[in-house]
């Protein structure tokens, strides 16, 4: 990271990861303050997951103070935060006809976290159910595997966030696992 960018990186409180006594991630409250990357419709990154008759948005949000860190450099910073909140689509309301929208109600919320000195892989993964904290998801979850080998830069899947993978293209930070992915699928 150039040292411009390090001396703008000065997270401001409920911005940085913050753990219980008992060491699990205490769920940033003002996430949806956060910027906004994107939002996927029933995405899913393994072919026999079944989405049990109902549909689902997933919005994306990060740090405000990563997100400018990014915008300079086309990687994370240490401290990086990406909140993956899951919201069940609705069909029909008010004066829907077609297509779906968000419903209210939070299904899941995940948290992808890179904090260098406390997890050997810098990244670590975080499920939240019903409560304000979650443990660490161990290294041995797929979830870990699959963002090695298939995120487009520093385990998070940029490829998925249309206006950070330009800057990723153009600071020429993308993985070489994405683009071997990626010329493999143009071939075909």
């Amino acid at each position: 990271m150039s040292s411009a960018a390090f001396r703008q990186y000065s997270p401001t409180s409920g911005s940085v990861p913050e753990y219980s006594g008992d060491a699990q991630l205490k769920l940033p409250a003002h996430y949806r303050e956060w910027v906004y990357l994107t939002t996927g419709f029933d995405m899913s990154y393994n072919p026999a997951m079944r989405m049990g008759g109902h549909h689902m948005f997933d919005n994306v949000f990060v740090n405000p103070e990563a997100y400018k860190v990014f915008v300079e450099t086309g990687t994370w910073p240490d401290k990086t935060m990406l909140v993956l909140e899951g919201r069940g689509a609705e069909g029909k309301g008010s004066i829907n006809q077609k297509g779906n929208y968000q419903g209210v109600e939070i299904m899941g919320i995940e948290v992808h976290l890179k904090d260098e000195a406390r997890f050997p892989g810098k990244w670590a993964f975080f499920a939240f159910g019903d409560g304000k904290t979650a443990k660490v998801i161990p290294t041995s979850a797929d979830c870990y595997s699959c963002h090695a080998a298939h995120a487009a830069v520093d385990t998070t899947f940029v490829q998925f966030y249309p206006t950070l993978l330009p800057i990723a293209k153009s600071k020429g930070t993308l993985s070489v696992s994405y683009q071997k992915e990626t010329a493999t699928a143009q071939q075909k």
